[in-house]
Parts: structure tokens; sequence; C-alpha cells
């Protein structure tokens, strides 16, 4: 199974367009402070799941999954702010957290999946 294959890594990648494409209309003030935090942590889900993926290692996927993870939690943190302070809108809103509540059962997954024989057997890794 290739990277682009996993369903987790797909979803997060949707979720990190998703806020580019709110955020980068947002006001210069707006996008420097909550912004830059925002499109940082989202992006940084699927990047750590695919350094993780590609290391030689089971452990150090795991721990890349971990990462994820936290930077998962603090999307979530980004986001309520964000809508607190009328920067996304009630639709958005719902539409992003959809995502966000897939997410955290699907990392879990593949976290778990990792180092198994049968993941090993499907992945090559």
């Amino acid at each position: 199974m290739e990277l682009k294959e996993l369903e987790v890594y797909n979803l997060s990648e949707k979720l990190s367009d998703t806020i580019w494409d709110i955020v980068i209309k947002w006001d210069y003030f707006a996008r420097e402070t909550i912004g830059k935090q925002l499109v940082r942590a989202a992006d940084s889900i699927a990047a750590n799941i695919a350094e993780g993926y590609g290391r030689y290692h089971y452990k150090e996927n795991k721990n890349f999954c971990y990462f994820a993870r936290g930077s998962l939690e603090e999307t979530k943190t980004w986001l309520r702010k964000s809508i607190r302070r009328d920067l996304i809108d009630q639709s958005k809103h719902q539409e992003l957290f959809d995502i966000i509540k897939k997410l955290p059962r699907l990392l879990n997954s593949y976290i778990k999946s990792i180092g198994t024989e049968r993941r090993s057997e499907i992945t090559g890794h």
C-alpha cells in the first residue's frame, strides 16, 4: 500500500487544503496571527504521517503519527479560536469539524496497525 492510498493521509490533506482556502481570504492581521498557526498545524498532520510512513523502522513511524495526533489537537484549538472570533462561518465550521471527527479514529487505527504482521504483509514495511 502506498501513502496516497491511506484514508487517514488523504483526509488530513483534504482538511489542510480546505483550511488553506479559508485562511488565504482573511485580512492581514487574522492571517498573520491565527491563520499561520492554523495552517501550519493542519499541514503538519499529513506531513507527519508522510514522514513516519517513509521511515524504515515502525517505531519511528508510530512516533511521527503521535506528532500528527498532537497537530490534530492543535488544529482543533486554532479552529475553535477562529470560530469564536468570527473568522469562519458556521457552514465551513461544520465542514471542517465533520472531517476532524473522523481523523482521530482513523489515525489511532493506523497507529495500531503499524508494526503488525498484517500491516507488514500489506505495505511491505
